[in-house]
């Protein structure tokens, strides 16, 4: 289906459905669409829906239309299911991916801690990552997706994080990134300004991959750059890059 039929019925939905009447209900809104989408070009290994197609969005991205998960959500997906995930630990994750969120809070064997600070994702908690109410060393496991460029005082986050897990443990991180050094200009304050030098209105910086990768190991982390190849099947970019880090 094009993109512009799947953004009518979107808005259509948003429309005469109240917000958390959509929130609480959004699965089974868009299995409505699965008759429309049905096939076997292309697979959701987030819902395990089997598509014609993914929608696209005006930046290239793949959504999926019967979940909503985009490559990024579907990629961590993937590395904690075959990877991290393990029975008894404990996650912490800031600022789930909604879809993302559903499916590890029904994961009885592990304990898992959503959190986002200013309550624009669903969670269970409010951490502020730069003082993470949380015990030395008490997670197995921490996702922080698209989170630091948001921080300013971005190396004290890297310490908490590092503080709050366990030795052995392993947290994953990935913001948007830029070639050559990291840029970050404190002057920079209006939504306007912080759209054309970062990107998006509410960052505060942008990241090189090296800057980041510095800036974690400066915090005491050991970290691995991942890259990966396009997969056209589970509609996953090859531009995407992971910094996996263990204490």
């Amino acid at each position: 289906m094009p993109l512009f039929m799947y953004n009518f019925f979107k808005s259509i939905a948003k429309a005469v459905i109240p917000q958390q009447v959509l929130i609480n209900n959004e699965e089974n809104f868009r299995k409505l669409l699965i008759p429309l989408y049905k096939g076997s070009n292309n697979e959701c290994n987030v819902c395990g829906t089997k598509l014609k197609g993914f929608a696209e969005l005006p930046n290239g991205e793949k959504i999926c239309p019967i979940c909503g998960s985009l490559p990024r959500a579907r990629r961590l997906y993937h590395l904690l299911e075959t990877e991290f995930l393990k029975p008894g630990i404990s996650f912490l994750d800031f600022s789930p991916f909604r879809i993302l969120y559903k499916k590890l809070k029904n994961k009885k064997e592990i304990q898992y801690f959503s959190s986002d600070y200013e309550d624009d994702f669903i969670a269970d908690y409010h951490f502020d990552i730069r003082n993470i109410e949380a015990e030395d060393n008490k997670f197995d496991l921490i996702t922080c997706y698209h989170i630091l460029e948001h921080v300013i005082e971005d190396t004290d986050a890297m310490k908490d994080l590092y503080r709050v897990l366990k030795p052995s443990g392993t947290l994953l991180v990935q913001t948007p990134f830029k070639e050559g050094d990291i840029y970050e200009d404190y002057s920079i304050i209006t939504p306007e300004g912080r759209l054309k030098y970062f990107g998006q209105d509410n960052h505060v910086r942008i990241y090189s991959v090296e800057g980041l990768k510095k800036r974690l190991e400066d915090a005491g982390f050991k970290v691995e750059v991942r890259n990966f190849a396009d997969d056209r099947y589970y509609g996953l970019s090859g531009q995407e890059k992971i910094l996996v880090c263990t204490k």
